[in-house]
């Protein structure tokens, strides 16, 4: 009998075809770009309002200095001292930046310190901007918060509501008094510190609420920090939500990306994880398989989520914004997906001589 290796076996287990893979493209955008002084990060989905696009977004000024300047209101991060505004668009390229969304709250309210990463849902006739906040001095050991802001336009008025959404288990056990955020007795669930990267969506009837869970003592992995994504559900859009007894539903991915696709939920995982820089799906939003293994994935993307997501698995990103902060001022940009070297696969065609051919005509 031929003896087979452990790799051998594995790779007989991988039995998925080239529908979910993809590469991406990344190309500028106009109004949202590069401006010194200024950051503009973690765009929200892009949705369509009659024939206009618009984006929220998370924009503060200033530059950030970190935690080593013992100045408890120096800015900390490029998110922090932030606010959420949009922008709107005739065609996905050109922006107009039309204001500020929603701001900070007054000193002593549960986001006074900043309001940041936004996402959208235009459900029955409201639109439900959800985001992460943060009260008081900004920390290491600091809890953050998912709000909600509620509006009948695009344009706003925006009404906060009065509490957060979601709140992290804030279990575990500190050790020691030293503001350290890996020191601890116990480690708690694993958003026992923080609820991060908020997207509602209308599924099933309800409203899930889809987050980003930071933990007490966090670690790193051979896949990078041990970020994991949770889901919160309620009845109505405003709440309340009950986070899901299956939580953790992933074991990888940084901020969250999903779509729908046939009756379930798609998502795209990227940064952190053993299964980061993959494409997921579920057919019941909970749990998730990996249905293809990407590159170069965008960061912090917000996709147009087009109406017919059904068409393919690749629909519901097939555009949409994402930031770039590889430069001292983060800025947006567009992403599209590029399916060519899946097509290539699928006509014989050697793709070593694709990107030999495309290199040269870049040359």
């Amino acid at each position: 009998m031929k003896k087979e290796s452990a790799a051998t076996i594995r790779a007989k287990q991988y039995t998925k075809n080239s529908d979910w893979f993809c590469d991406f493209r990344y190309s500028p955008v106009t109004g949202l770009a590069y401006e010194e002084g200024v950051h503009r990060r973690d765009p929200s989905a892009v949705i369509l309002v009659g024939d206009t696009y618009y984006v929220w977004y998370t924009k503060s000024v200033g530059e950030a200095h970190g935690f080593s300047t013992g100045d408890p209101d120096a800015k900390v991060f490029p998110w922090d001292h932030s606010e959420v505004w949009y922008a709107s668009s005739p065609d996905g390229v050109n922006w107009t930046e039309q204001g500020l969304a929603v701001g900070r709250g007054p000193k002593g309210s549960y986001d006074d310190r900043s309001v940041f990463t936004p996402e959208i849902l235009h459900h029955d006739g409201k639109f439900y901007l959800v985001y992460q906040v943060i009260e008081g001095q900004y920390l290491l050991r600091k809890y953050e918060n998912i709000a909600m802001a509620v509006a009948e336009a695009p344009q706003g008025p925006w009404r906060k509501l009065d509490e957060p959404i979601l709140r992290p288990a804030m279990n575990g056990e500190w050790y020691g008094d030293d503001d350290n955020r890996l020191t601890v007795k116990h480690k708690g669930d694993f958003d026992s510190l923080k609820v991060h990267d908020p997207v509602l969506f209308y599924y099933n009837n309800q409203f899930y609420l889809y987050y980003k869970g930071e933990q007490k003592g966090e670690e790193m992995t051979f896949g990078g920090r041990t970020t994991k994504w949770g889901v919160a559900i309620a009845d109505h859009p405003e709440g309340p939500y009950v986070k899901s007894e299956y939580n953790p539903v992933t074991n990888s991915g940084h901020e969250t990306l999903l779509w729908h696709y046939r009756g379930g939920m798609a998502g795209l995982l990227s940064t952190d994880g053993p299964e980061k820089n993959t494409i997921q799906y579920s057919h019941d939003g909970i749990n998730f398989e990996i249905e293809a293994v990407i590159k170069n994935p965008p960061e912090a993307a917000g996709p147009f989520r087009t109406p017919d997501h059904d068409r393919s698995p690749l629909e519901g990103i097939r555009w949409g914004l994402c930031h770039n902060v590889h430069s001292k001022w983060n800025y947006i940009m567009k992403f599209s997906i590029d399916e060519e070297f899946k097509h290539c696969y699928a006509n014989k065609v050697n793709p070593e001589v694709l990107w030999l051919g495309k290199k040269a005509r870049k040359d």
